[in-house]
C-alpha cells in the first residue's frame, strides 16, 4: 500500500487495544479475587479478542472497498455477541434444580462489550461500563444479602454426614424447628477409606427463617460433619 495511507495499523489502534486489555483485566482480577470459575485470564482474553475483531471490521477490509465492492462493518461486531454466547453457556451449569454461573457468564458477556467498545474509540462508555461492574458486584452485593428472603424461594444445602441411626432425621427435625420445610431431600451413601458410611444429603428448604442460622445450627447436630448452602453459606 502507498506510504501516506491510512491501513488502521497505528497508534489510535493500539491505545484503543491497551484500553480494553487493562479494563478487560480489572473486571477479570475481580472475578479471580472472588474464585469464579471465569477469572484473569479468560476476561483479558474475550475483551482483548473483541477490541481486535472490532478494529478488523472497521479497518481490516479497507483494500477491498471499492466501486462496486461494499461492506458492513458491523457484521463481524454482531457475530461477537452470538459467539461470546458459546462461552457464557460453558459457564452455566445445573446441578438438580440450583442454577450456577449466571452472574460469571454475565460478566464474560458485559467484558466483551467493553473490549467492543474500546476497539471502536468509545472509549468513554468502555470505562464507564467497566465501573458500573465494580458498583454491581461491590457495592450491591451486600444489598442484596440484606434484602428479605421469601418464604416460598428455595434455598439449597448440601451436608456431609457420619453415617448412623438418626443423623437423618434429626437434620429435619432442626429445618422444622427453625422455620423451614422440606420440600425435596436425597441421599447418597458412599463408603470412606475406613470403612464408615460417609452420607452426603441434599436438601432443598423453604421458609422464613435466616439460612445462615439455619446452616450454623445443622452443623451443630451430632453426626453432622459439614453444612454447605449453596448461596454461599457454609459451617464446618
Amino acid at each position: 500500500m502507498a506510504a501516506g495511507v491510512f491501513t488502521g495499523q497505528g497508534w489510535a489502534q493500539l491505545g484503543e487495544l491497551a484500553l480494553a486489555f487493562l479494563l478487560s483485566a480489572l473486571i477479570g482480577l475481580e472475578r479471580e479475587f472472588h474464585q469464579k470459575s471465569a477469572g484473569l485470564r479468560t476476561h483479558a482474553l474475550v475483551g482483548f479478542g473483541a477490541a481486535l475483531l472490532v478494529l478488523v471490521s472497521k479497518h481490516g477490509f479497507d483494500d477491498v472497498v471499492g466501486r462496486y465492492v461494499t461492506l458492513d462493518p458491523s457484521r463481524v461486531a454482531a457475530q461477537i455477541v452470538s459467539g461470546i454466547g458459546f462461552i457464557g453457556a460453558g459457564l452455566i451449569f445445573i446441578r438438580r434444580d440450583a442454577v450456577r454461573g449466571l452472574t460469571t457468564a454475565a460478566t464474560v458477556w458485559l467484558t466483551a462489550a467493553v473490549g467492543m467498545a474500546a476497539g471502536a474509540g468509545l472509549w468513554l462508555l468502555a470505562l464507564v461500563v467497566t465501573g458500573g461492574h465494580f458498583a454491581v458486584t461491590v457495592l450491591l452485593s451486600p444489598l442484596v444479602d440484606r434484602l428479605p428472603r421469601s418464604r416460598y424461594a428455595p434455598s439449597r444445602l448440601h451436608l456431609s454426614c457420619a453415617g448412623g441411626e438418626g443423623v437423618l432425621r434429626r437434620v429435619i427435625s432442626g429445618c422444622t424447628e427453625r422455620g423451614f420445610g422440606v420440600s425435596e431431600l436425597s441421599v447418597d451413601r458412599r463408603p470412606q477409606a475406613a470403612g464408615t458410611p460417609a452420607v452426603s444429603v441434599w436438601l432443598s428448604v423453604r421458609g422464613k427463617g435466616s439460612v445462615p442460622e439455619l446452616v450454623a445450627g445443622l452443623a451443630d447436630i451430632e453426626g453432622v460433619l459439614a453444612v454447605l448452602g449453596m448461596d454461599g453459606d457454609a459451617a464446618p
